[in-house]
């Protein structure tokens, strides 16, 4: 068993469709039709809650992508709205966080910060946010924008995005109600503050017309792995899920964000690093791996090539799938996920790749890490990078539901536990307390409170 003192790992468990893997909803365990009703999002969370995660977390686009005609006839395209379905997932669970996407881009700050200040209040403390930019122009087009804003003015928007919504969410100071019956007196005016916010994206009166939640803030997650990404996260994240695929790049990239958030006058501990693993479990390796080979062979090669196509910005059809990869764009030429086109081009070169055996790294874990094996062999992967100084946790990727959670659950939690890494019990009420993170004093708290009503 684990002592107070030691660093234990936190975990998140991302919902995506039916599995990560892009054919789960042909594995014969899973049940395509189970996307569309409740019971399998409640199994999902209280599944995720048994095995004590610290949160669920939801992915989410504003738009069905399907620029090389194969998404909407051989894939999953339908995606809940996050914050209905974390309000609901908030009445069937008690203690696991609750994390949704919500794009900066084609979102308002005060509706946002209204709809996560709910959600905090209902689950009592355990809501976060992750904040992303948009990368495709099909969102646009939902949008009434012919294309997305270029990327470092998408981040310029995403960094006063974020500020207004913090501010917004400390715009009660924690006992600004008073509900004093005998005096008729609700709230103390001196204690809820305007913004009067007006910035190059947004002009924002404020305050908001909710207290400030029970956690303070709901927690703030940050996805980019850019400069300017990693920045935005060093800045303002709590916790940056991110994707590796080695040790080494791991490693640099938590020790350059935590870095990064000393240089914005924080701590590095105010900050999680949660690296995406797709964890591929059997009673043996050779078991893992047949399993990956099944649902790799569920996939056709038009899917895949039009999967990695969109991770490159380049179209590949036309050229041979046992051959190399073209020559690609220039980073700073890509204006959707940089930091997704240079993973995936680093591994191709790094590991010498044919367009066949990139496009099933892609389709499997979608970019992030894959480790096969045994229970034990599993938890000796996650503790290595844990242990080597590469994460504070993971987001655990199931490449099919449920069985892929069910099996991490019962099998892999069994053994972080036994060697002290991860918690028996839940031992606070909020996200906040699960991750170890602080309740932040709201901005406009004075030193010392006065009240005058």
């Amino acid at each position: 068993m684990s002592t107070p003192e030691q660093r234990q790992l936190r975990l998140g468990a991302f919902l995506f469709q039916v599995g990560h893997h892009v054919a789960s909803w042909r594995y014969p365990d899973t049940d395509a039709q189970g996307i569309l009703q409740h019971a399998f999002y409640e199994h999902f969370a209280q599944t995720a809650e048994r095995g004590k995660f610290d949160m669920i977390f939801l992915a989410d686009t504003l738009a069905v992508v399907d620029r090389f005609k194969t998404n909407i006839k051989h894939t999953v395209t339908v995606r809940p709205e996050p914050i209905t379905l974390l309000s609901y997932l908030a009445g069937v669970t008690e203690h696991i966080g609750l994390a949704a996407t919500v794009s900066t881009s084609y979102h308002e700050p005060y509706n946002l910060a209204r709809e996560f200040s709910c959600l905090d209040h209902l689950s009592g403390g355990r809501a976060a946010w992750n904040v992303v930019t948009s990368g495709r122009d099909e969102e646009a087009h939902n949008f009434s924008q012919d294309r997305h804003l270029a990327h470092d003015k998408r981040y310029e928007r995403a960094r006063e995005f974020v500020d207004v919504v913090t501010s917004l969410w400390d715009s009660w100071e924690d006992d600004a109600i008073v509900a004093d019956k005998e005096n008729g007196i609700f709230a103390d005016p001196n204690k809820v503050h305007e913004l009067n916010h007006r910035g190059e994206f947004f002009a924002v009166r404020g305050p908001l017309n909710l207290p400030r939640s029970p956690q303070g803030r709901p927690v703030v997650i940050q996805a980019g792995a850019s400069e300017t990404g990693k920045h935005l996260a060093a800045e303002t994240a709590e916790v940056v899920f991110t994707a590796w695929q080695t040790l080494e790049e791991a490693q640099l990239f938590y020790r350059s964000v935590k870095e990064l958030a000393v240089t914005y006058g924080r701590s590095p501990d105010d900050i999680l690093i949660m690296p995406g693993i797709f964890p591929v479990i059997g009673a043996t390796e050779e078991e893992a791996r047949e399993k990956e080979a099944l649902l790799q062979s569920q996939v056709l090669p038009a899917v895949g090539l039009s999967m990695l196509s969109a991770s490159l910005n380049v179209d590949l059809t036309g050229y041979p799938l046992d051959g190399p990869l073209p020559d690609l764009p220039e980073l700073q030429q890509v204006n959707g996920g940089k930091s997704r086109f240079q993973l995936v081009s680093d591994m191709a070169r790094r590991e010498g790749l044919t367009i066949r055996q990139l496009m099933y790294r892609v389709t499997g874990a979608r970019g992030h890490r894959t480790i096969y094996g045994t229970p034990v062999q599993i938890a000796d992967q996650l503790e290595e990078w844990f242990k080597g100084g590469a994460c504070d946790g993971f987001n655990i990727m199931p490449p099919y539901l449920p069985g892929g959670l069910e099996e991490f659950v019962d099998l892999v939690i069994p053994e972080l536990q036994r060697r002290g890494l991860f918690r028996t019990e839940y031992e606070g009420t909020t996200l906040r307390d699960h991750l170890g993170l602080s309740k932040p004093q709201s901005r406009f708290q004075k030193a010392e409170s006065v009240s005058g009503y």
